[in-house]
């Protein structure tokens, strides 16, 4: 039996109680992911993603552990819900322009103290000032740097179109700007370098394009040492005391653990492993979170139909976006219905051991939104389900 066929038959034993659509996370495999983005830490604390976990009761277990430390998130709403739940350390990754969200920040002195918003535009200040609504508690601030690599005199951009904030003089100069005005306390920088950390570097059966993106890796994270070093020296100048510098994500751990400039990690879709995170060669790690789907029809010789199973991750569209048939092997979509809203057609030989009723399992293109679709997830160790958790959704929040 492979290792892939024993997984299936310990999923299958663990839940077959439970009715299909159903999404499990491995605990074993989730501990040992998690183990893994600390040792690839080298003693700089993780920063837990949160919009890659998407339930608190897995966002404790990993909090829990020694390593890790603190929350990203992706709204404010979310920020203070988990502050109000007791994360005592939040940090927000994106700007917003949630005005109640600010208010409630301004008039709570415990939210204020947990919550860190993100900034990279003086305008964004004036947003929150203006939504203080009476509120007088300081607001702490990160600043967000661009980490794209630009080649050709900047005709050639490559990275995530994020912070408009590039240089250090820019830096200072926004840090000079919270740094003078009343009510705001500069703590943070952040830096996601996500053509590093987001993108594969070992793409299945692209040898030429996997080289070319290692070469474009390797000159990137050059030239991102020398400037962020620069910027988190400028920044300091401004402000000494400056809490953290956060960098990274999962596919970058180490290397940006070892930059000097650089105080803490995130990291979130390390812990569950989904299929975009299958093509690199800087580490490898356990699929941690799966959902299933049932047999519902037998159209045929070497086809099966399963009972919906559309869930496409954001992105730009492509195939890589769409789950991935994982469990029994040898299933793949029809090109011509490919994973549907309300059924699924499955080819393979596979097939032709499948019952009705059996499941199918997948492993989605991206970690946290699988929560989306699900108000619970399944804990698997071993064999068995230990515990039965709400997702965000299970918990009556969608924050996006």
């Amino acid at each position: 039996m492979t290792p892939r066929a024993a997984d299936r038959a310990r999923f299958d034993r663990a839940t077959a109680h439970l009715d299909a659509p159903v999404a499990i996370v491995d605990l074993d495999a989730f501990d040992a992911n998690a183990e893994d983005l600390v040792r690839r830490a080298a003693g700089k604390p993780v920063r837990v993603a949160s919009k890659s976990v998407r339930c608190r009761a897995l966002l404790e277990r990993v909090l829990a552990k020694d390593g890790f430390a603190g929350v990203m998130s992706f709204t404010l709403a979310e920020s203070v819900w988990l502050a109000r739940s007791g994360v005592e350390d939040v940090l927000l990754a994106y700007p917003s322009a949630d005005r109640s969200g600010f208010a409630e920040l301004a008039h709570d002195p415990k939210l204020a103290a947990a919550v860190t918003v993100m900034v990279d535009d003086p305008a964004q200040l004036k947003l929150i000032d203006a939504a203080r609504d009476g509120g007088r508690e300081e607001i702490r601030v990160c600043l967000e740097l661009d980490t794209s690599w630009r080649v050709l005199g900047g005709r050639v951009r490559i990275g995530a179109l994020r912070s408009p904030l590039r240089t250090p003089e820019q830096l200072a100069e926004l840090a000079r700007a919270v740094d003078r005005r009343p009510g705001f306390r500069l703590v943070g920088l952040m830096a996601y370098e996500g053509h590093v950390a987001g993108v594969g570097d070992a793409v299945a059966g692209r040898p030429v394009r996997s080289r070319a993106i290692r070469l474009m890796q390797a000159a990137a994270r050059k030239e991102l040492v020398v400037r962020r070093a620069e910027v988190v020296r400028a920044v300091r100048a401004v402000v000494p005391d400056l809490e953290f510098v956060n960098g990274g994500g999962t596919g970058s751990v180490q290397h940006t653990a070892a930059e000097d400039a650089v105080t803490e990690i995130a990291a979130g879709s390390g812990l569950y492993v989904p299929r975009l995170f299958d093509n690199y060669t800087s580490f490898s790690a356990r699929p941690a979170a799966l959902f299933a789907q049932p047999v519902v029809r037998r159209p045929g010789v070497g086809v099966v139909t399963v009972l919906g199973g559309g869930y496409p991750a954001s992105g730009a569209a492509g195939a890589d976006r769409l789950p991935v048939p994982y469990l029994p092997e040898g299933l793949r979509y029809d090109t011509q219905e490919g994973p549907g809203e309300v059924q699924t057609p499955l080819l393979g030989a596979a097939a032709d051991d499948l019952l009705i009723g059996d499941k199918v399992w997948f492993r989605h293109a991206k970690a946290g939104e699988l929560c989306e679709r699900f108000e619970v997830l399944h804990l698997v160790s071993g064999d068995t389900v230990t515990e039965t958790v709400p997702t965000y959704r299970g918990e009556g929040y969608t924050f996006l």
